[in-house]
């Protein structure tokens, strides 16, 4: 595979053919030359803008976006192709790419026409960080695997018991993917300054900053294969929080500051959280939900809501214990009260037929998965009939 990056690439895009891909009307055309052409004025001195797109502009992903466009067609109907065989797969992210191939020399093909294409634009691959490697053998002196939006790529041999598997037949290896060491240790790094530089705070204020790092951080990684990593993190930030309560009271003993900072609740022992019950997530409580691949025809708008209602379905269904997988499977995605199919952006919530005011459980058979605004409306209707047999879901429910 080829790993590259583009150089400098919003930057350095040529503006005339970036203008003549938009295929638009000659007033929008002009208005956006303008924003192009526009120039810089800096410390009173104006530097003009030859290339490249505003920095910061709320445009300038869309444009580069626009000036990239057609580049996977390009590397495929560029590539000398007999029948039957396999096309180079191209993925993108903005200007970080992948290449894939079964051969090193459909890879340095690909890697040519790619170059080619990329010069029409004004724009080039960067050397350093362009690389030809694999995902299960090292390449020279490069290790197997690749690293691409913060995760790590990689195949590793294994049995005949756990191999992956194209077509029935058994491949010999798996690919796994992970976060990657370096987006670890970034994370690990920018923690430790955080709990270095909130020596003044206190517990309940750290713990407001931390939390939404450590969700956020968590919730990227919850698709692959990072629930080591995420133990790993937590067992690393113990120290780091044990020093903090150390530096704040170096006169005290270590029993009083654990005793202090650290809580044992029910379902989480030993957490650092306050004595009014604030405590630190941990990396690990984030439950590991595998992605769903979104088809590549797919798309929100073009009315097929059975295959989004379906993927929702199975996504769900992928969460171990999952009582909403449970739900969509038994009303086959659709909402429990207006009957419709749910989207894959749609916020579902749970209902009790009968509620636990009244005497209604918890169990399967007594719950429901409803749109937000459909359980809304459900309560509101309760509270004007006072009785659940004026609920309109009631009449005909499945």
């Amino acid at each position: 595979m080829l790993d590259a990056d583009i150089a400098g690439c919003f930057n350095t895009i040529a503006h005339a053919p970036l203008l003549a891909k938009l295929q638009t009307f000659p007033f929008l055309r002009r208005t956006i030359k303008a924003w192009l052409k526009a120039g810089v004025l800096e410390d009173g001195v104006f530097a003009p803008t030859e290339a490249g797109t505003p920095q910061g502009g709320c445009i300038s992903p869309l444009l580069a976006n626009v000036a990239l466009h057609g580049m996977e067609r390009a590397v495929q109907e560029g590539y000398a192709l007999k029948q039957h065989t396999t096309k180079p797969i191209l993925v993108r992210y903005a200007d970080d790419l992948v290449v894939l191939y079964p051969t090193r020399e459909g890879i340095e093909q690909a890697k040519g026409v790619l170059q080619r294409w990329l010069a029409k634009m004004g724009l080039e691959l960067k050397p350093s960080k362009t690389r030809i490697c694999h995902t299960l053998e090292p390449v020279e002196e490069h290790p197997a695997g690749f690293d691409f939006l913060g995760f790590n790529v990689r195949q590793y041999r294994v049995g005949a018991s756990r191999s992956g598997r194209s077509h029935g037949k058994r491949l010999g290896f798996k690919t796994l993917i992970r976060p990657s060491t370096a987006a670890v240790k970034r994370h690990r790094h920018a923690l430790h300054q955080l709990v270095v530089t909130s020596l003044g705070l206190t517990q309940e204020a750290l713990i407001g900053q931390l939390n939404p790092r450590i969700r956020g951080w968590s919730n990227y990684y919850r698709h692959v294969v990072s629930k080591q990593v995420l133990t790993d993190c937590d067992y690393q930030l113990f120290p780091v929080l044990l020093r903090w309560a150390t530096r704040r009271h170096p006169r005290k003993s270590a029993t009083w500051r654990v005793r202090r900072y650290w809580h044992t609740r029910t379902e989480n022992h030993w957490c650092f959280a306050t004595a009014e019950g604030i405590r630190l997530i941990k990396h690990a409580a984030v439950p590991i939900r595998r992605h769903v691949l979104v088809r590549g025809d797919a798309s929100p708008y073009d009315g097929n809501l059975l295959y989004w209602a379906r993927r929702l379905q199975q996504q769900h269904s992928l969460t171990r214990g999952s009582t909403l997988g449970k739900l969509l499977a038994r009303q086959q995605g659709t909402c429990g009260y207006c009957g419709l199919y749910f989207l894959d952006d749609a916020l579902i919530e749970i209902d009790h037929w009968i509620p636990r005011s009244l005497g209604g459980d918890d169990r399967l058979s007594n719950l429901r998965a409803l749109h937000r605004h459909c359980h809304d409306q459900r309560h509101a209707a309760w509270q004007v009939g006072g009785s659940p047999d004026n609920d309109p879901s009631s009449r005909g429910a499945a």
